[in-house]
């Protein structure tokens, strides 16, 4: 399981909506090969070297996404960092792409919480809030 701060999701999400305003709309996670599919509001939860979220929007040039290390696993400070990647996310470089919409609603259900946490199985990808 990855946590993140809560308001590090929300910024995530609001520099993906900003840059994609600027800069005509949503990238694709999927390098083209899902047309259309994930160009919309959301985040891009990455693992390569350690794993964080991205922003989803359209860079301009020489821009770069805002990206949020995971508590659990950033390559800086972590040594057990590709340990603990390999365990909870695999061993590949991946990309899961998550809509805003499944954020946004848990994340506004209830101010109390302060970290989203994500967890993934073969087939899902689960969200949950804690206290930290």
């Amino acid at each position: 399981m990855f946590t993140f701060p809560i308001p590090a999701v929300r910024k995530v999400i609001e520099r993906g909506k900003s840059d994609a305003a600027a800069n005509g709309g949503f990238r694709n996670p999927y390098y083209g090969q899902k047309p259309g599919v994930g160009e919309k509001p959301g985040l891009w939860l990455v693992g390569d070297d350690g794993v964080y979220i991205m922003s989803n929007g359209k860079l301009g040039d020489g821009d770069r996404p805002l990206v949020v290390y995971s508590e659990e696993c950033h390559p800086v400070g972590n040594p057990d960092w590709f340990d603990y990647k390999r365990r909870h996310f695999g061993g590949d470089d991946s990309i899961e792409f998550i809509e805003a919409e499944r954020f946004i609603s848990l994340i506004n259900r209830d101010f109390r919480y302060t970290h989203l946490r994500v967890q993934l199985s073969e087939t899902d990808i689960s969200l949950s809030l804690i206290i930290r």
